[in-house]
């Protein structure tokens, strides 16, 4: 009877016991090793990683899966560095604060998380909600949920009725006591130590901290700085000591010229930057992640759709999408380091690919962005080993697109198959 367990085992659970062995038949080949795009190309995936990539279309043993992608271009599965997939943005987004519990935020995000892997995102940067993206990366990982590998922050790191203080435009009393640094909210160097071990401890793999004001908040500010230098060294230093990066939403210069010099790994947004920190972060290694599309639907939403927002956010959200198209051409032309990043959440999940045309309007040559989104992000990310480029040993994320994206970046947006960990998961 022992020793029919593992057959049976075996029969039940396949992939557990044999590694599944997949042919990809690839038209045009962009592996980002270098930028030569190839034709006729054959990748073998065995489990979740890939085998070898050879010239021309190898057949495929008998029994073994050939998938025909002779038609399109492919890629290493997309990177968006900045999303938040416990939410997305609509009129009654301010009034859900008060109205949905956890669960409900939960359901929706695994829908969300549905969502982006479809678009061909197969990793991606959540910067920040409540706690749930934690449980979202932890449920996706062990097979529960389908959605795209997650790194994620747990909750923002704020100033008292900063970007990230969800209790700001509340009344006074219905927060008692208010947020603390458990929750986020942080004022003074030993809060902000507390603020970032408490995310550690909840599983958080990066930080996030609110440099400046923002936009969509209801606090008066979208521009000005919300820490002062040694509160933000404080925050860098003990993320370093508990081996995490730290990320820094910043809209105005002076807030996001503290974080680069306190030593955060990327500016989210960096709407006003001067070119002096342009200089800074050049010299520093850090990288900028221009979340382009959100800007333009806020800008779009402020413009056009009366009553979207209230007034105070209004005000701040006209305009900002063309400014963020304008200090992206002036850090490219500066030679910033760029990774791609959408802010996914601000506007609909799933139409993270929209990024590629905004970033070809700031002036991108489309072999660079492409880079910014697979080979570039998986560096700022510190998953380089695995993702970013198509090469034998990498994990098999792997995405194809109707079209040449050298040729016309908005074939971006017309994803025909979508592999992550060699599983088929779209197309």
């Amino acid at each position: 009877m022992f020793r029919l367990l593992p057959a049976l085992f075996a029969l039940l659970f396949p992939s557990t016991f044999c590694a599944q062995t997949i042919y990809l038949h690839c038209g045009r080949l962009l592996t980002m090793t270098g930028e030569q795009a190839q034709t006729e190309m054959t990748i073998v995936v065995e489990g979740s990683r890939i085998a070898r990539i050879e010239k021309g279309y190898l057949q495929a043993p008998a029994g073994v899966e050939a998938v025909d992608l002779k038609s399109t271009t492919v890629l290493p599965g997309l990177i968006d560095c900045h999303v938040h997939l416990e939410w997305e943005q609509s009129r009654n987004s301010y009034n859900e604060r008060f109205t949905l519990n956890d669960v409900d935020i939960a359901f929706r995000a695994a829908v969300y998380a549905g969502r982006t892997l479809q678009a061909g995102f197969t990793t991606v940067r959540d910067l920040g909600g409540r706690g749930i993206n934690i449980a979202l990366r932890n449920a996706i990982n062990q097979g529960w949920v389908q959605g795209p590998r997650i790194l994620a922050t747990g909750r923002i790191i704020s100033i008292t009725g900063g970007h990230g203080d969800s209790t700001t435009g509340a009344r006074w009393d219905l927060f008692d006591p208010p947020p603390a640094a458990e929750e986020g909210v942080a004022d003074g160097t030993d809060a902000c130590r507390k603020a970032v071990r408490a995310q550690v401890k909840n599983g958080a793999d990066l930080i996030k901290v609110t440099a400046t004001g923002g936009v969509l908040s209801l606090a008066r500010d979208g521009r000005l700085p919300h820490y002062a230098d040694d509160e933000l060294q404080a925050i860098v230093r003990t993320a370093a000591d508990l081996g995490v990066p730290v990320a820094a939403h910043a809209h105005g210069d002076e807030g996001m010229r503290r974080a680069v010099e306190a030593g955060v790994s990327s500016i989210e947004h960096g709407t006003f930057m001067s070119d002096s920190t342009m200089a800074l972060m050049k010299q520093r290694g850090t990288w900028l992640v221009p979340t382009l599309t959100a800007g333009w639907a806020v800008s779009d939403s402020a413009q056009y759709a009366p009553g979207f927002f209230p007034e105070l956010v209004r005000l701040k959200a006209l305009g900002i999408g063309p400014q963020l198209t304008a200090t992206l051409s002036r850090a490219y032309q500066h030679g910033v380091r760029i990774a791609f990043g959408t802010d996914a959440g601000v506007f609909p999940h799933g139409k993270n690919n929209l990024e590629f045309y905004y970033m070809a309007q700031a002036g991108m040559r489309p072999w660079d962005i492409l880079r910014s989104a697979t080979a570039d992000a998986a560096i700022l990310l510190g998953l380089q080993a695995d993702i970013g480029v198509l090469a034998p040993g990498k994990l098999a994320d792997v995405v194809a697109v109707d079209g040449n994206p050298l040729a016309d970046i908005r074939a971006m947006e017309k994803v025909a198959f979508v592999m992550k960990a060699g599983k088929r998961v779209a197309g």
